[in-house]
């Protein structure tokens, strides 16, 4: 009985399966992986820089769009470098609290982003349903207040989970087949009974996220009856938007729903939807915004070509 204390904290690391034991794969997905995160890194930058110092670019939707590159930066940079370094390596482990830390962040952007999302939705809606008082109601204070309520709904999001999550005893199995620390897998490996806080990850994540959803979908739906309604030389400009933010969506929720409402089950399906939410999502958020945005194509270029002709000119 006196060895019980230790034997509950006796694990110190765990151990990732990855996605395959071939070497050969590996060094593949090596590359693969490389060549995906540099792209999320370059894209995403270049709307949040774009967004910056293009003075045409100085509205509310591109507002939002660039703190949603900056989500994705930080929500593909949580786990992604990690993911990349264990495919050159024979035994991919993680440490107990580095664990703790990659899973408090990717809920906490994940989170963040989930939040900004409603609020790029609630921007099109004014903007569509309430044109004349747009500028009014989307006034500088509201921005703020809109992205201050995504840090904290992303912080609150992580904190009611892993606050719970930090204190498990881990003291026998560590292997987390995955590609990184997933919080319903890491907590399958506590030696306690942690049916009550899968039921509150289960409720906290899945459902937030499907009721999210829902509400967005409603939204959109309404804009896209208004836009039908009251048609104008402006609605072929707003339905592009719009198909935009439904496509961001889609890809964000969808994976996110389907992993917490199957989340013990089939490891092969988490595997492949945790890559494609932590890996794919955030590269394609700036290629479908950039290539259905004339004005974003167009900012770019104007950034490209400026900084190309300086560099040319020195």
């Amino acid at each position: 009985m006196n060895d019980l204390p230790n034997n509950r904290s006796s694990v110190s690391e765990f151990i990732l399966l990855g996605l395959s034991n071939s070497q050969e794969i590996q060094i593949f997905f090596f590359a693969i992986f490389l060549l995906v995160y540099v792209a999320i890194i370059v894209g995403n930058l270049l709307i949040v820089i774009s967004v910056i110092v293009d003075n045409h670019l100085h509205y509310p939707m591109y507002f939002f769009l660039a703190n949603l590159s900056f989500f994705d930066l930080c929500l593909s940079s949580a786990a992604t470098p990690k993911v990349i370094a264990d495919f050159l390596r024979k035994r991919k482990t993680i440490s107990l609290w580095g664990c703790m830390a990659q899973m408090f962040f990717m809920h906490f952007f994940g989170g963040g982003e989930m939040s900004l999302l409603i609020a790029m939705a609630m921007d099109r809606y004014v903007a569509i349903c309430k044109r004349l008082h747009y500028k009014t109601i989307m006034n500088r204070r509201v921005l703020i207040v809109f992205l201050l309520l995504s840090w904290a709904v992303g912080f609150t999001h992580t904190t009611s989970q892993m606050v719970f999550t930090a204190g498990l005893p881990f003291c026998g199995p560590n292997v987390v087949d995955s590609i990184f620390c997933d919080l319903p897998l890491v907590i399958k490996l506590a030696c306690t009974d942690t049916y009550i806080l899968e039921l509150l990850v289960i409720a906290n994540s899945g459902l937030l996220s499907l009721v999210c959803f829902i509400l967005l979908l409603m939204s959109y739906v309404i804009m896209l009856v208004t836009i039908w309604q009251h048609p104008s030389s402006a609605s072929s400009k707003a339905v592009s938007t719009l198909s935009a933010h439904i496509t961001v969506v889609t890809l964000f929720f969808g994976p996110t729903i389907f992993i917490y409402a199957f989340p013990f089950n089939s490891y092969s399906v988490d595997k492949f939807l945790s890559v494609f939410y932590s890996i794919i999502t955030p590269l394609l958020n700036p290629i479908i915004y950039t290539l259905r945005n004339q004005e974003m194509k167009a900012a770019i270029k104007r950034l490209s070509s400026q900084h190309l002709g300086s560099w040319l000119t020195s």
